[in-house]
């Protein structure tokens, strides 16, 4: 590890315990005479708390992101991933692809990674999986402009490899910031890593499509991926049937009506 990724990652675990103590309950630091040993010493009572170490921001207990973050927007989180040096992939990527839409969308698409145009456009789901989503959102009655679509990790594996756990990782932050700026209703999870990450299970993608899971108060529904339907395209039809359930949670019409 880097000087710099050791800097990066104090700053991220400093960040961290003072995000779980505000959570906790936690309002200011209490000042007191040097020698004062107990709050007995003092007329105060100020509420402190256990020197334990706090949960990380992406396990299963996160308090939602969006209490962590009340002035956030989609802006500033592309202001502070620019640049982004947290993990390796920083070395071989060509452009940082946070996600695109709608900044307040109902329905919520999330990948796995950018794959090869993405890279070089800075855009999400731009090549043949990402036309295949597009036909997608449009049977839902809905277009690109109406969701928001992004990915777990914002920068291209080389060779489009799966995801490393440091890779995730150093991505969760900015993917619950997403989440919790755009604050949608429903989150379609595409593929295995999109559904395990945000679920935090190592359940098959086969197991988890086809009913909703809950992921902080937000109906969650796994599918395959449409990269995986392009290789395996009998399964369309099961995605179709998740899609339906979607749609029917969304309140839209289904088949949905011509305009």
């Amino acid at each position: 590890m880097t000087d710099t990724h050791r800097i990066l990652s104090l700053i991220d675990e400093i960040h961290n315990t003072l995000i779980w103590m505000k959570t906790s309950g936690c309002r200011g630091f209490e000042k007191r005479p040097p020698c004062a040993t107990n709050s007995a010493d003092t007329d105060e009572t100020p509420e402190t708390l256990p020197l334990s170490r706090p949960p990380l921001l992406n396990s299963p207990d996160d308090t939602p992101a969006m209490s962590l973050y009340p002035q956030d927007s989609i802006d500033a989180i592309q202001r502070d991933i620019a640049n982004c040096q947290r993990c390796k992939l920083a070395k071989t990527r060509t452009n940082i692809v946070l996600g695109d839409g709608a900044p307040s969308a109902q329905l919520m698409f999330i990948g796995e990674a950018p794959g090869f145009d993405e890279d070089q456009q800075g855009k999400p789901f731009v090549g043949r999986a990402g036309q295949l989503l597009t036909r997608i959102i449009q049977a839902m009655g809905l277009t690109r402009d109406q969701v928001y679509i992004g990915n777990v990790i914002k920068c291209r594996p080389p060779g489009n490899r799966n995801p490393e756990p440091d890779e995730i990782s150093a991505c969760a932050p900015f993917l619950n910031r997403q989440i919790a700026v755009i604050q949608p209703e429903f989150i379609c999870a595409l593929g295995t890593f999109a559904a395990q990450t945000l679920l935090h299970t190592t359940t098959p993608i086969s197991k988890l499509r086809g009913q909703f899971h809950d992921h902080d108060g937000i109906q969650l529904m796994p599918t395959f991926h449409p990269s995986y339907l392009l290789r395996n395209p009998e399964k369309k039809r099961e995605v179709w049937e998740d899609i339906k359930l979607l749609m029917n949670a969304m309140g839209l019409e289904w088949p949905p009506l011509s305009k």
